[in-house]
């Protein structure tokens, strides 16, 4: 397995193995000082050495599958996910009981956190596209050897700036490495202009920079190419109307027939192969992070969401956090009956029967195959063995014995510590480290063919190529074919297919809500209705603090 690693890092990211290690800092400034820069003199001196400059603009990249950043604050905000407090663990500030609520404020170190890696990104695109213009300009590299990498540093940047426009809304727009404003402002003192200014800027350099973008895709994985342009154009259009008040659906259709028809991708024969330990075949695969548990740490999955007391279960080398779980609610929408009519099934319901056993409920209903994503019902060490949990609560109603079970009962101050479906969607290797080996795909082919489902659907709720392409997708989890498409539908169903892809935040605020503004907006457990303008998060307070140029997005963040 140690030579399979290699051979993918060494044909698919050779930028990762020269990358310079991105650590999160104190900084709180929108540029940074860097004293060593990458010269002619001791590098661009073969195409490896090329690709590999490119490798600390996808440093920030390595926090996708971590806490405490951008992937935490847009999962724990939605319906999906949950870090229970339980007594002293995981009280930390209260920061995820304020993100699950809907309270956070702008002191929060996580949003800050979010903004400092995707800033990240920005200023190392920034300086490597100087240094690249810098050493054309010096007749040491051609304009044509520099042109393609110039561009992908371009759309990369576009990236960020998207997760910046999604989280934030309206930021500074950063384009220089040298002389660079040290206290940018915000493309206007107007919130809802200034981020359609920076919609603007994403459009127009991926429009303008695709076209010099490989179209391979083998020796370009986890780089940006031209299908991963059309992908960050695709999900951009998705949301245009909460981005600029004008909707886009006829161009995310055509960013997604792009993709469809470059024949480049197709759906895995199984979705769990998708999420296996050595993930990168997967023929969905269109942007991913290449994970590796010695070149490329980072995804934590594991200590993320195992309990305290399972190390056992897969022989891990580190004890877990027992943090993240699943909303029950969330969980359960696998198993409605009203979504998979069949034949009776039976699945881990909530009430557990006896120390040894779960409950178990019938459901009319065929089981949905995404119920993979999930670990639940007790707990077993490799070898057999029955794990227990000497710290569990005489609240717990499995006792000592530990049984995944999806009730929550509480936030805080005890939220059991067996309460909640587990994350179970990437496969957990025997004998893991902290750091997982699996990749995590953060453009997945079957989210293409959903995007243009629901966007045909908007422009035509009949559409019967809608309801092809959204049945595709539920054929191949094993559930019958829906008869017509309804905004529930389309919102469950993109919940079940991309849990725990960092996307449900970006989609229940797309979609119109029931008693708030948008489904983000919306109650459920342990949140009541929030108001619309928490449907981004404030600019951090050290932010503001350190650059006295920037505006506070509207709504009481310090509260």
């Amino acid at each position: 397995m140690f030579s399979d690693k290699m051979n993918k890092l060494s044909r698919y990211v050779g930028l990762l193995l020269l990358t310079v290690v991105f650590t999160l800092g104190s900084c709180t400034d929108l540029t940074e000082t860097v004293d060593d820069q990458v010269t002619s003199e001791n590098f661009f001196q073969t195409d490896q050495e090329f690709v590999s400059a490119l490798g600390d603009a996808y440093g920030p990249l390595s926090r996708w599958g971590g806490h405490n950043g951008n992937s935490s604050n847009n999962e724990i905000s939605t319906d999906e996910m949950i870090v229970t407090q339980k007594g002293a663990d995981w009280e930390d500030g209260g920061v995820w009981i304020r993100m699950k609520r809907h309270t956070f404020a702008y002191d929060d170190p996580n949003i800050n956190n979010a903004w400092l890696d995707l800033y990240s990104g920005v200023n190392n695109c920034n300086r490597l596209i100087f240094q690249f213009e810098s050493l054309v300009e010096e007749g040491t590299v051609s304009q044509e050897d520099a042109a393609g990498f110039i561009a992908e540093l371009k759309v990369l940047r576009a990236f960020y700036y998207l997760q910046l426009l999604d989280n934030f809304g309206n930021v500074p727009i950063i384009t220089q490495f040298e002389g660079a404003d040290e206290n940018p402002s915000q493309p206007s003192q107007n919130f809802q202009e200034g981020r359609t200014a920076v919609f603007n800027f994403v459009e127009d350099e991926v429009t303008a920079n695709m076209d010099q973008l490989s179209e391979d895709v083998g020796s370009t994985y986890g780089r940006v190419n031209k299908w991963v342009a059309h992908m960050i154009l695709a999900k951009l259009y998705l949301n245009a109307e909460v981005y600029t008040g004008t909707e886009r659906w006829s161009d995310v259709v055509t960013q997604a027939n792009a993709i469809i028809d470059s024949g480049n991708f197709s759906m895995a024969a199984n979705y769990e192969d998708n999420f296996v330990v050595n993930n990168e075949g997967s023929p969905e695969f269109i942007f991913a992070v290449p994970y590796d548990q010695v070149f490329l740490q980072g995804f934590n999955m594991v200590m993320m969401t195992n309990h305290v007391a399972a190390q056992s279960m897969f022989e891990l080398q580190a004890q877990p956090w027992n943090g993240y779980a699943t909303m029950e609610e969330f969980y359960r929408s696998y198993i409605d009956p009203q979504q998979n009519p069949g034949p009776q099934g039976t699945v881990f319901g909530i009430e557990p029967t006896s120390e040894e056993t779960p409950g178990v409920e019938e459901v009319q209903g065929t089981l949905d195959d995404r119920l993979s994503n999930f670990i639940v019902g007790p707990a077993f060490s490799t070898s057999g063995e029955r794990i227990s949990d000497d710290g569990a609560t005489a609240a717990d109603p499995n006792g000592a014995p530990i049984s995944f079970h999806p009730q929550i009962f509480n936030l805080e101050p005890n939220g059991l510590r067996q309460a909640g479906a587990r994350v179970g969607k990437f496969k957990f290797e025997i004998g893991a480290t902290s750091n997982m080996n699996n990749d995590f795909p953060i453009y997945r082919y079957t989210d293409v063919l959903l995007m243009k489902a629901e966007a045909l659907w908007r422009m035509d709720n009949s559409d019967a190529e809608a309801l092809r392409l959204v049945n595709m997708v539920r054929n191949r989890a094993g559930v019958d074919d829906f008869n017509s498409l309804t905004a529930d539908r389309l919102l469950a169903e993109r919940g079940r297919e991309m849990f725990y892809e960092i996307f449900r935040r970006q989609d229940l605020i797309r979609f119109e809500g029931d008693e708030g503004a948008t489904e983000f907006n919306d109650s459920w457990k342990f949140k009541q209705t929030s108001p619309d303008w928490r449907n981004v998060f404030p600019i951090p307070r050290d932010q503001l603090e350190a650059n006295n140029n920037l505006v506070q997005n509207p709504g009481d963040y310090q509260g």
